[in-house]
């Protein structure tokens, strides 16, 4: 956690890490450490998956790879090549449909915002080059402030009145 927060130059205050209500993330050393650091931590409720939705997303994604092995990995070493490859390929190649097909490296290093652009130059072009073959408006390539796992429907109501995403 302390590389992390250095690596990434994390305020305190500023990331509440989510986690199960396992043991190693309850013991207080990482509950010490959090604190030094000014993390906030929080802990699932039983069988409530949207506590932690990216975690959940994750290993959904993981687990329907048609790579994901079919029996037992060999060793230790063989797991940890095997996740290590999968991560690699979930950021920096792995294009996400809920923050509009950007990886999550294009999200975290800010570029999401230029390539959703232009996308959108990209699909008005085709459609004023073809327009017979559009029925309506091109696909939305606005940028996705907020991810959630299992939205509550009055907030998507809410937020689609209001306008949740901003304009490009």
């Amino acid at each position: 956690m302390r590389d992390i927060c250095v690596r990434e130059n994390i305020a305190p205050n500023q990331v509440i890490l989510h986690s199960d209500n396992g043991s190693p993330m309850k013991g207080g050393t990482i509950l010490a450490t959090l604190q030094v650091l000014g993390v906030m931590p929080t802990f699932s409720r039983p069988s409530v998956s949207n506590h932690k939705p990216y975690s959940e997303l994750l290993f959904k994604t993981l687990k329907y790879r048609a790579e994901y092995p079919s029996r037992a990995f060999g060793n230790l070493l063989a797991a940890r090549q095997w996740v290590g490859q999968f991560v690699s390929w979930y950021n920096l190649d792995h294009r996400h449909s809920a923050i509009r097909f950007v990886t999550p490296q294009e999200r975290h290093a800010g570029q999401d915002k230029a390539l959703l652009l232009r996308h959108v130059d990209l699909y008005e072009q085709a459609k004023a080059a073809n327009s017979n073959r559009w029925s309506g408006a091109t696909r939305n390539w606005q940028l996705v402030r907020e991810v959630h796992l299992n939205p509550d429907q009055r907030s998507i109501e809410k937020f689609s009145r209001k306008g949740d995403q901003q304009d490009l």
